[in-house]
């Protein structure tokens, strides 16, 4: 699986940035999609996921603000990011777990300027 991640940019704060993660196979059976940060000095963290059945999860710092959808169709995961804040800045990595396997896109960088 294959996982190429486009969006990125530069956005001021309270604006908004979309990024999409496109897979190189079918996701309808992938068990689970979503995406990471990681700022500057920091660890990778779970910023949102979704299921196959659509069952999201979001991490406190971006609830209410991001949304996390996919299009089967387009083999495409979504990541909204509306009211960005400075904080927000990182590297945003798409993953994709099947059978027990993680894989990871080659990240996209946000930067948000207060």
């Amino acid at each position: 699986v294959q996982l190429v991640e486009s969006g990125g940019g530069l956005a001021q704060a309270g604006g908004s940035l979309r990024l999409s993660c496109a897979a190189s196979v079918s996701i309808v059976s992938i068990a689970a999609m979503g995406w990471y940060q990681q700022g500057p000095g920091k660890q990778r963290e779970l910023v949102a996921s979704i299921t196959t059945a659509g069952t999201t999860n979001y991490a406190d710092s971006v609830k209410g603000r991001f949304a996390i959808s996919r299009d089967n169709a387009k083999n495409t995961v979504y990541l909204e990011m509306n009211i960005v804040k400075p904080e927000d800045t990182a590297v945003y990595y798409c993953y994709a777990l099947e059978r027990a396997r993680v894989y990871w896109g080659q990240g996209t960088q946000v930067t948000v300027s207060s």
